[in-house]
């Protein structure tokens, strides 16, 4: 009779507590209602409502949001890994997809990178792969952002080597294997982005007559001779037909700087 009892006492504390939270939220006091969703969490465990529990936690997180990322995220792995010791993989997935996106919004980037790459690798085991090829596109995105470039150039090449299987998603394929060859030009030498075009031909037939294509040969071109003219004219002309986005914007500014500073190199060699 105690035990249940008990259970039923902890059942009427969350009512309250759940009352008592969203009145908090209604009066914009995140901190006492990510509190109240921390106790409301502690009264579902003892109630042995494990489900329940993690998702007070990821309550708790959203009120934290507001005021205080650090937190935000560490409730939040508590909820994840309630998740996953309940096998609900999917949804610790998507939790941790969450803890990338609020850590990219904060621009903690090696924070957000490691976030997006456990979600993808949980929603790949789970045969999420759409979901899974978008997490790696943001692993991608903020691996270059952070320097990690060989990393954003596998994920990116990776994610176009699957789309190609999906008639859907083949007419995206051109737009990562740029963005792949985008990347290697903030690091490689030209002929090693050239020997990379080539492997880009057999991942999909139709690169080597595109514009992508195109711009990739010019400003490998413009590189391999040190003309600084000729890479921006190669992006000035692409641009007027396919803009580009701030990404690309920000990664061609930095390619371009390398080529700059070779050709400084080769001028002082030369002296």
């Amino acid at each position: 009779m105690s035990m249940f009892s008990s259970s039923s006492k902890y059942e009427e504390a969350a009512e309250l507590l759940e009352k008592a939270c969203n009145n908090y939220k209604l009066a914009k006091m995140w901190r006492e209602a990510a509190d109240g969703f921390a106790l409301l969490a502690d009264c579902h465990d003892k109630s042995d409502s494990k489900h329940d529990a993690a998702t007070a936690h990821v309550e708790a997180s959203n009120a934290l949001k507001k005021i205080d990322v650090d937190a935000a995220v560490a409730s939040l792995r508590v909820a994840v890994g309630m998740f996953q010791d309940m096998g609900r993989l999917s949804i610790s997935a998507k939790h941790l997809k969450d803890i990338g996106e609020t850590y990219e919004k904060a621009e903690n980037f090696e924070a957000a990178l490691e976030a997006y790459e456990q979600a993808a690798d949980i929603y790949a085991g789970e045969e999420s792969s759409s979901t899974a090829n978008t997490c790696k596109l943001k692993v991608a995105e903020i691996a270059a952002l952070v320097e990690q470039y060989p990393l954003s150039v596998e994920r990116y090449e990776e994610v176009a080597k699957a789309s190609m299987d999906n008639n859907l998603l083949r007419f995206s394929v051109k737009g990562y294997l740029l963005c792949a060859g985008i990347v290697r030009l903030c690091y490689q030498e030209p002929h090693g982005v050239k020997n990379a075009m080539e492997r880009y031909e057999d991942v999909d037939p139709s690169f080597s007559g595109s514009r992508e294509h195109k711009l990739l040969g010019d400003l490998s071109d413009a590189a391999e001779a040190g003309d600084a003219d000729a890479f921006t004219a190669a992006l000035a002309e692409y641009d007027s037909m396919s803009r580009l986005d701030p990404w690309k914007t920000k990664m061609l500014l930095r390619a371009k700087k390398n080529l700059a500073e070779a050709v400084e190199e080769e001028e002082d060699d030369l002296t």
